[in-house]
């Protein structure tokens, strides 16, 4: 069964159920897919199903930043309730270590030996870590693995 369907079959679920809050972050995650759909002319696939997620993920991440910054903690923690349901829909989140190895074997097939080599690193890992991991964090190792 393919993402969409999966999704599709959880906001009947989540209707059956009267959640509110589940319905509500599982239909913007479809208005999303459709919104992309038609503005691409395209069928949605996993992998973009995936990318779209884990960019909502993030984007949601910011949102909680500046509400707590703004102190508008109800908001906040709507936000959070919206990314407990869309990492229901990600696969697992990579440990520490699957990291720290995809980062190592990365750079052993890039041939990296300085921050110049980042981006060959960055563009192996990538698709590896995607809905799995946050690339900013990623990043952030590959830089100190490339540095030390």
């Amino acid at each position: 069964m393919s993402m969409k369907q999966t999704i599709h079959n959880a906001m009947k679920d989540a209707m059956r159920a009267k959640d509110k809050a589940r319905l509500g972050a599982i239909r913007l995650m479809q208005a999303e897919f459709k919104r992309i759909e038609v503005d691409e002319r395209i069928e949605i696939d996993d992998a973009r199903i995936l990318a779209v997620l884990d960019k909502m993920v993030k984007q949601r991440r910011d949102s909680i930043n500046q509400y707590e910054t703004a102190g508008r903690q109800e908001l906040a923690d709507i936000e959070i309730a919206e990314i407990a349901v869309i990492q229901d829909f990600l696969p697992a989140a990579l440990s520490d270590g699957e990291i720290a190895d995809m980062i190592a074997a990365a750079i052993d097939q890039a041939g990296a030996s300085s921050m110049a080599d980042m981006g060959k690193v960055m563009g192996i890992i990538k698709p590896q870590i995607q809905g799995r991991a946050d690339a900013g964090a990623v990043s952030g190792l590959i830089k100190a693995a490339l540095t030390s």
